[in-house]
């Protein structure tokens, strides 16, 4: 009876086994950020940062990034915030922490700075590069704005409307 009981066990558990495995999937993971300064001033400064998830769901963000000049964080809102020499570390707060597809978070902060104040090169929510694709593709960089200047200049390229009597 005992190996009648194995030999129906044995293949049911193979079974089994391979249909868990079968359903494992790796989440969808990518993201978007968009950092700006709004405001500059001798040693300090503030910033606006937006980070917009392009993959899977994710419950409870980090947002991770490094100054390349000694910036420093002297204040946040909308997260928590770590720093270990030019290492930043946001953690979400208790209401944005859930992004769907498509959503987003903005965090703000003031901050110093001595000698320059570039923006971050490159940023990661949870540990992903967050390069504006889904997988990892590096198809956009960060977005950054400058302080204080106007990001496109006017056009002063003549207008290609049709003439009357041509078509």
């Amino acid at each position: 009876m005992k190996r009648l009981w194995y030999a129906l066990a044995v293949p049911v558990l193979f079974a089994t086994a391979s249909l868990v495995t079968a359903t494992n999937a790796q989440a969808a993971t990518g993201c978007r950020v968009e950092y700006s300064v709004s405001n500059q001033w001798p040693g300090g400064f503030g910033a606006a940062v937006t980070v917009t998830n392009l993959g899977d769901p994710v419950s409870g963000w980090r947002l991770t990034w490094s100054f390349a000049a000694g910036q420093a964080i002297t204040q946040l809102w909308n997260g928590s915030y770590t720093q270990s020499g030019a290492q930043v570390t946001v953690t979400n707060a208790a209401w944005n922490g859930n992004l769907a597809t498509g959503g987003a978070a903005n965090i703000g902060f003031n901050g110093s700075w001595t000698g320059s104040n570039p923006a971050p090169a490159a940023f990661a929510l949870n540990g992903v590069a967050c390069t504006g694709a889904v997988g990892g593709s590096p198809s956009a960089s960060p977005t950054r704005s400058p302080s204080g200047s106007p990001s496109a200049s006017p056009s002063t390229s003549p207008s290609t409307s049709p003439q009357p009597g041509t078509s």
